[in-house]
């Protein structure tokens, strides 16, 4: 961030004009290119910049809201979490909560903070407004008149959790896409005042975010979590964590990977996947391509078709 504090007369002059440039209703694209525009950081490395926005999406019960609360430890505390880092320290966090019941919410963080080893710089990098302990719950957020209610909140925090999309943005009606444009103005008005996002939500029958895939215009990242194809009921969270939108990273940062939380601390590993019959039926049950299980597999599309008996997609 630039620290105007530390700016010369001149360059505090330069800054000024910039702004009085941004500021015009439209610009032509030299002074585009000659504006001076802020660096864009990360607030967990590689996937949620800071003035980003991000959706994690899952069946029920396979460990989103551990995702979320992790995510948001990290960043408050500028930690790491699972295989991500947060390069540039710690930032403020707000977390809505619209599902959990209290105490649960309230076990879920102490077991985060406690396998962390971490603190925030000051207990108010980490806040929580949860339904289940507020009198009146938390207001819709598809209804616009909400949202000052919201900006109330968050003040000055760098980082809003929305936990999740459907109790939280109850107006909401998934299906069409006209109904999402309230909530994602609210969103891109959070980045504009340098705040990020991160968007918790359900899946849908067919294995993706459940609604409309306007969802996803605008966000810059978008997480998917899987249950591994051998999960067994009492193997408690262990998921596959997929990188469905990646903008701003690729290759090794952008492969998925598995995580499983065996005490208080989490597991990472490396997919592996055999090519047997089960195992490719269970990769079809999730909502997988065929070209997906392919992929996944290292077998080839024909081949996968074979075992399974369909016939080409």
């Amino acid at each position: 961030m630039i620290d105007i504090n530390n700016l010369s007369n001149n360059e505090l002059a330069s800054l000024d004009a910039n702004r009085d440039v941004l500021a015009q209703p439209s610009i032509n694209y030299d002074e585009f290119l000659s504006a001076t525009l802020p660096p864009r950081e990360t607030l967990l490395a590689p996937w949620l910049p800071r003035r980003g926005l991000a959706m994690i999406h899952a069946p029920r019960g396979i460990g989103k809201t551990h995702v979320a609360l992790g995510t948001a430890w990290a960043v408050a505390a500028g930690g790491g979490f699972l295989r991500w880092t947060t390069p540039g320290g710690a930032f403020r966090v707000v977390v809505f909560d619209g599902e959990m019941p209290g105490i649960l919410l309230q076990e879920r963080l102490k077991r985060v903070v406690t396998a962390s080893g971490l603190e925030p710089p000051l207990p108010e990098y980490l806040r929580i407004a949860a339904a289940d302990v507020r009198r009146d719950g938390l207001p819709d957020l598809a209804d616009p008149s909400s949202h000052q209610f919201y900006a109330d909140v968050i003040g000055d925090a760098d980082l809003v959790v929305i936990d999740n999309l459907s109790t939280i943005c109850r107006g909401l009606k998934e299906n069409e896409a006209d109904s999402w444009a309230p909530v994602q103005s609210w969103c891109l008005a959070q980045r504009r005042q340098n705040k990020s996002v991160l968007l918790i939500h359900h899946d849908g029958k067919n294995g993706g975010q459940r609604g409309t895939s306007r969802k996803e215009d605008v966000l810059d990242t978008v997480i998917g979590m899987r249950k591994p194809p051998d999960y067994q009921a009492d193997q408690g969270a262990r998921f596959e964590i997929h990188f469905e939108k990646a903008r701003g990273f690729h290759g090794p940062e952008a492969e998925p990977f598995e995580a499983k939380l065996i005490g208080e601390q989490w597991q990472e590993s490396s997919i592996k996947t055999g090519d047997d019959l089960d195992t490719l039926n269970a990769l079809r049950q999730q909502g997988l391509s065929i070209r997906d299980i392919a992929e996944r597999t290292g077998l080839s599309k024909s081949t996968v078709q074979r075992k399974l008996g369909i016939d080409e997609e």
